[in-house]
């Protein structure tokens, strides 16, 4: 049906309008000069480079260009030159999760980081990790505002290890030279608090919108023990999660609205993808295999109510239920 053919005319478009927005946001940031509406500015950004972030993402898959080498280049700009991030550390990240979703030690999505996504990593917590646990649900999206220092940090942190990683000094140049360029107009252009002030809104915008874009695929979703090995179509489907609402949903999240068509043909453009789903979902009601799609409020309350639950599990084992009780009351 020619549902995997490239489709450039759609990247081309989207890649033009995130210049131009791109474009506005540094000449709105330069008029605004000192004042406060910079903050605006900041959230603009956090917002853009999270919509590059997605191009890169589609990149790294080789829904971009018919070259997988192009594809890998156009990555690795995006990534490391627009985004401040390691293409190479997300695509080695990345890859072992489309692999193995949720799957115990072979999903690194799933792996302890603040956030414990399995009952036994929760049971491992103490102290003030363990008070976090024990709510995490509810602090999952506050939390997620550190999550793009989070994002930079880890990525660029790869490219100081031993191992061999293609294209490090690459990445690592251009990294800093973005990073440089942005500091340097942001603390040079504003007041020294109102320079913290913009990156923290950036930051935080990013964070938020990233994590806010990725959870409902996969958190909430059965877990795979370690011992357990699944066919490829069952494994994709039952740990994927789709969210409903069309092209609004796909311009918002990236195309990351149709998960499961996405982890059954990863090389797939995101305009193809809606088309997929129809075929798809009736291909699983002929085989009675569960298909999982919801709103996009309604998985954000799943992931919330599947951290709280597993967060139980950091409780105090010494906790008198009935004093518990009357602490609620």
């Amino acid at each position: 049906m020619g549902l995997l053919k490239r489709t450039r005319w759609f990247y081309g478009m989207l890649a033009a309008g995130l210049l131009v927005a791109l474009g506005g946001a540094i000449t709105g940031f330069i008029l605004l000069g000192d004042s406060w509406f910079q903050l605006l500015i900041a959230a603009a950004l956090g917002i853009i480079f999270t919509q590059f972030a997605f191009i890169a993402h589609e990149a790294s898959h080789r829904q971009v260009l018919e070259s997988g080498p192009g594809n890998d280049r156009l990555g690795r700009f995006l990534a490391a030159g627009v985004v401040g991030m390691s293409y190479s550390w997300w695509m080695t990240k990345h890859t072992k999760h489309h692999v193995n979703p949720n799957k115990m030690g072979k999903d690194p999505d799933i792996d302890f980081d603040t956030i414990s996504f399995t009952e036994e990593d929760a049971r491992k917590q103490t102290g003030l990790l363990a008070l976090i646990t024990r709510k995490q649900g509810y602090l999952f999206f506050p939390l997620l505002t550190f999550e793009g220092y989070n994002l930079h940090f880890r990525s660029i942190k790869s490219l100081f290890t031993r191992q061999p990683i293609k294209g490090r000094w690459v990445e690592f140049t251009m990294i800093a030279v973005r990073f440089a360029i942005y500091f340097g107009a942001i603390f040079w252009l504003l007041p020294l608090g109102m320079a913290f002030a913009f990156v923290a809104v950036q930051m935080a915008v990013f964070g938020v919108y990233m994590g806010a874009s990725f959870a409902p695929n996969h958190k909430g979703m059965p877990i795979i023990p370690a011992d357990v090995k699944m066919d490829f179509f069952s494994k994709q489907v039952l740990t994927s999660r789709n969210v409903s609402g069309g092209w609004w949903a796909s311009a918002l999240m990236g195309g990351l609205n149709y998960q499961v068509e996405h982890h059954l043909f990863p090389s797939m453009p995101r305009p193809h993808l809606a088309r997929a789903r129809e075929i798809i979902r009736e291909h699983c009601q002929n085989l009675d295999v569960p298909y999982t799609e919801t709103t996009l409020i309604k998985s954000y309350g799943i992931v919330i109510e599947y951290l709280n639950r597993v967060g139980l599990q950091a409780r105090d084992p010494f906790d008198c239920p009935l004093v518990n009780q009357f602490r609620r009351v």
